[in-house]
């Protein structure tokens, strides 16, 4: 399936639209992580375990739009937004990953 942050396909043409597909993931962050990312944040650098922690919510919520357009009968997903955030409060940290976009069914011009 093509995924798309633009809103065409040069060489294709969107012969149907389909729904507006959209997935969230909120993924909590271990005591650990909390630990070595303040630890980071002090001393700088990347903090590789937020990093795959966000990769994989991207990829779980990427496949979820896949499946809600796959179940419209549609073949792309288009115009699609990626967001990104943080919930904290009471010592704990929560990554937010969203992502929208249309589904389409194209083919070639």
């Amino acid at each position: 399936m093509l995924l798309t942050t633009t809103f065409y396909v040069e060489g294709y043409r969107i012969r149907r639209y389909g729904p507006l597909v959209a997935s969230e993931a909120v993924m909590g962050t271990n005591i650990f992580r909390d630990y070595f990312a303040k630890v980071r944040d002090v001393v700088g650098g990347r903090s590789g375990a937020f990093q795959t922690a966000l990769a994989e919510a991207r990829e779980q919520i990427l496949h979820e739009i896949q499946i809600q357009a796959q179940k419209s009968d549609c073949n792309a997903i288009i115009g699609i937004d990626i967001d990104y955030g943080e919930i904290s409060g009471g010592g704990k940290t929560m990554l937010l990953v969203a992502a929208q976009g249309t589904a389409v069914y194209i083919e070639p011009e």
